[in-house]
């Protein structure tokens, strides 16, 4: 298997992009599968790297990525060295770089082995099955879109209240990450982008519109974005397919680090879920 980790592609506000490439070495096409992360999330979290070389070994090309300012740097990917970057992320910097890593894949690097550009799948866990949502409708070059405990709302994911007016009022609202027990910040412009941008960020529009194949997976143990958000999304494209898997959580049975060998029975049963879509539908 090819693995090269930690490629640096420019972004388009001033920060790299970091990405992971996976992928066997034959000579079969490979269709493409770029996977985005989630809130507080990074390309190397938890059991990301295994369910890449799963879906390698099912003969894809598997992407993954950090989003510029998810907190990480390119000399630290994992976790969050550089909070200032975490508070000036927003979702219209996040539809960018996605934008930024398809054009890498489909203008440059790809260019020289054989995979299918024709058949580019987006996969977003969490915030990220928003964006993939958000851009495969937005995008001709998207064939497939897949929704991974994925939230169906940006709007509501914001303070509101006296909690809103304080944050208008100071400029920073903070969230404890439990696990790095750090302080993270959330700048005032990540509202102020949202609004500027809010028809464009509506995912209830997207997911309405998309004219792709759409799956939507969901533990029915999620107690992060509930499964009412992904039975939102299937009412509103009622051409997508939905899958509850049951008893998964919203990591589907992993966690960060994670030492195991194997993917967790859920994480491994969403694999196989996006796998089977994505050929049934090529």
């Amino acid at each position: 298997m090819n693995i090269s980790k930690n490629l640096n592609i420019p972004g388009k506000h001033n920060k790299p992009i970091l990405l992971d490439l996976f992928y066997k070495k034959d000579n079969n096409p490979k269709p493409i599968i770029l996977f985005c992360h989630g809130y507080k999330g990074f390309k190397d979290w938890g059991a990301w790297d295994l369910m890449a070389k799963a879906f390698s070994n099912n003969g894809f090309c598997f992407i993954k990525f950090n989003f510029a300012y998810n907190g990480g740097t390119a000399e630290q990917p994992i976790d969050f060295p550089d909070l200032e970057a975490f508070g000036n992320n927003n979702y219209t910097k996040e539809l960018d770089d996605l934008d930024s890593v398809l054009n890498w894949i489909t203008e440059n690097y790809i260019t020289n082995i054989n995979f299918k550009l024709s058949n580019i799948s987006l996969v977003g866990h969490s915030r990220g099955g928003g964006i993939v949502t958000l851009k495969a409708e937005e995008d001709p070059r998207i064939s497939n879109v897949i929704s991974l405990a994925g939230v169906s709302d940006f709007k509501n994911r914001f303070p509101s209240g006296e909690a809103f007016q304080k944050w208008e009022k100071e400029g920073v609202y903070y969230v404890i990450n439990g696990r790095t027990k750090q302080n993270m910040p959330h700048f005032y412009q990540f509202y102020e982008d949202f609004k500027q941008n809010e028809e464009r960020l509506n995912i209830k529009r997207a997911a309405s519109h998309l004219k792709i194949p759409h799956l939507i997976i969901h533990g029915d143990s999620d107690t992060s974005v509930s499964i009412d958000e992904a039975q939102n999304l299937h009412k509103w494209n009622p051409n997508s397919e939905l899958i509850i898997i049951k008893g998964a959580d919203h990591v589907f049975g992993t966690k960060h680090p994670w030492q195991k060998t194997e993917l967790s029975k859920e994480l491994n049963k969403a694999v196989h879920s996006v796998v089977s879509f994505i050929n049934s539908n090529s």
